[in-house]
This record gives C-alpha cells, structure tokens and sequence, in this order.
C-alpha cells in the first residue's frame, strides 16, 4: 500500500506542476520522456521447496500472465535459475509502457475476476502452507538510449541478468550516462547480445543500482561474446577514460544465469 501511495503522489505532483506557466514547457518535455520510457518491475520469489515452486509456476501461468495481459501489459517473462544452489528461485520481468500503467495494473490487479478464479490455491494458501517464502521487488526505468523492452525470438537460449551497483547515487548516475551517451549500449547490440532491457533501480533494495538482461544460445556463446566484448576497440577506448573507469562507478557486479519457462512471453 506504501509503494502505491507513493506513486500516485508522485503522479498527482507531476500533474501539479504542468499547471506552473513559467515551467510548462519543462513539465511538457519531461512528461513526454517519461512516456516514451518503459517501467520494469522485477519480482524474486524465495522458495523452499518444489510444491511451493509448482504453486507459484502454476499461479504465474494460469492465471497472473492472463490477467496482466488484460490490463494492457504485453510481457511477462518468468525464469528459473540455470544452476540453482538449492531449490530455484523464481524471477518474473514485467513490463509497464509508463508509471501511470504500472499504477493502474497495481489496483487493477487484485480484483480481476479470471486471476480471482484461477489463482485460488495460491491466494488462498494458508500460513502454515504459504505459496512461497517471500517476495522480493524493484521497479525500475528503461534508459533513455534502450527505452523499451525488446523480447528476444523464441527459441532454446540462456538469459544473463546483471545487476552493477555503485557506491553513490552519482557514481550510479555516470555509469547510466556511461551507457547511454558513450555508446556502451550499442557496443552489446553490435556484438549480438541481444540485449532484453536495460533499467534503473527507482524503488528496491541495494540501490544505487543498474540492471540489464542479455541472452546467448548457450553458455558456451555467452563466454565468447563476452570476450568479445573484453577486447573490442570502442569499449577499450569508452573505458579509459578516467572518470568511467569502473573502480570509480561500480563497486560489485551480480550476475544470474537464468532459462525461461515455457510459458514465459519473454
């Protein structure tokens, strides 16, 4: 309830301030940059065992994609760990065409009759049988260079979920710079990666953060695009220059290898 009061102030402000004359054009050309930007919310569930997991995939498939997807929103993409230690985790990417959709897809969600129906076991476990351990969240912003989600083709591939964190919110702010004004973005597309998404962490945990997701056909692609990546000329050239060198604006790096479920529509 935190989250959805805190996004619709922040929509009710943003509306206030078109109403300012002297900083109508402003208003007018932030607002049109926010529409033309993607919004991702990525969820981690923590799960125990396998018949939380067949719980939550069943949830996910039956009757949380469908109903997303009546409300307007054109991809979900649900993974799993490639090699989990443990039970997996399940990662679910969804996507929103701006913050007024996330927000109304967020009170939408819970009432829509089909995900009422269909999502009984799981909205309706008891606590001491619960669907899962517990839910982990961030929503982020797509960049202004990748704006938008661009689901892969649909064939057997690996995805490579990346997460850089920074030591401040200015050293974070550079490394997003580093992508999207100093062509690091179009390094990976040029290289075939086939980059998913690229977004700021706005609201989660260990932020200042960055996340994208790329894809290979295989682990054995990934390791030789990454080398590519290693010893291209642009990216040798991008990362020599003093203020992006990484020991400045990246303190760690988190990397998951994950495989999408056959329902996934990412």
């Amino acid at each position: 309830m935190k989250r959805r009061s805190f996004v619709k102030s922040s929509l009710l402000s943003g509306a206030a301030a078109t109403l300012v004359p002297a900083m109508s054009n402003a208003a007018n050309t932030a607002n049109a940059k926010t529409a033309a930007a993607d919004y991702y919310e990525l969820r981690t569930y923590l799960l125990k065992d396998e018949a939380q997991q067949k719980l939550v995939e069943d949830f996910l498939k039956d009757a949380a994609i469908p109903a997303l997807n009546r409300l307007g929103v054109k991809h979900v993409g649900v993974f799993t760990e490639l090699k989990p230690a443990g039970q997996t985790k399940i990662y679910v990417l969804v996507q929103y065409n701006s913050l007024a959709h996330f927000s109304t897809v967020s009170d939408a969600f819970g009432s829509d009759a089909g995900l009422i129906a269909k999502g009984a076991a799981y909205l309706n476990a008891p606590a001491n049988q619960p669907a899962y351990e517990r839910i982990e969240s961030s929503l982020m912003k797509g960049f202004a260079h990748s704006p938008v989600l661009i689901a892969p083709e649909k064939k057997e591939r690996i995805f490579e979920l990346r997460q850089y964190q920074s030591a401040s919110e200015a050293a974070g702010k550079k490394k997003i710079e580093m992508f999207n004004d100093q062509g690091e973005i179009d390094i990976f597309k040029r290289l075939g990666f086939a980059p998913v998404f690229w977004g700021e962490t706005v609201i989660g945990p260990q932020r200042p953060n960055l996340t994208y997701m790329v894809t290979f056909d295989d682990l054995q692609s990934k390791d030789s695009h990454w080398r590519a990546f290693g010893s291209d000329a642009q990216w040798k050239k991008i990362s020599a220059v003093p203020e992006y060198a990484d020991a400045l604006l990246v303190n760690k790096i988190n990397s998951t290898l994950l495989v999408p479920t056959a329902y996934s529509q990412i």
